[in-house]
């Protein structure tokens, strides 16, 4: 998990304008985790404008198309916290923006394991408050 997900990739208190924003911040920390190409940013916008990457429970997954593979370079997981909140559409809110790249089928097993962790909205309320990178790492360890 610690290659998947690492303090380096994640971003507390974040204070983003738009859903793009927030796509394009968890993004960036994919790339800078050389965990994708900066073309991966583009396919996660480019999914987002297909179908919504909100799951409920104040929680964003973007992620890349089907045509994003050859921008993958390793699994990866970025988390954005963004306590005040980014209109997702819909009068959805997100106050968790969590961007996945998964080689192969690996996508569904990141998937999986963050709708599980963030199924349970003490889960969700304690990552959007959590003071440290550390601790939201903490959370996900334990919840999956």
């Amino acid at each position: 998990m610690s290659q998947i997900m690492s303090t380096d990739k994640i971003k507390l208190d974040a204070n983003v304008a738009s859903k793009q924003e927030a796509i394009r911040l968890a993004g960036q920390l994919l790339v800078d985790g050389q965990h994708v190409t900066a073309d991966y940013i583009d396919k996660m916008l480019e999914r987002e404008e297909l179908t919504t990457t909100y799951i409920g429970n104040g929680v964003a997954i973007p992620h890349g198309t089907s045509e994003s593979k050859p921008f993958i370079k390793s699994s990866g997981i970025s988390i954005v916290q963004v306590p005040g909140g980014v209109d997702f559409g819909g009068g959805n809110t997100a106050y968790l923006v969590i961007g996945i790249a998964g080689v192969g089928d690996e996508h569904l097993e990141l998937l999986s394991n963050i709708a599980i962790v963030c199924s349970e909205a003490e889960n969700v309320d304690k990552l959007v408050k959590a003071s440290s990178a550390a601790d939201i790492i903490d959370i996900f360890e334990r919840g999956m």
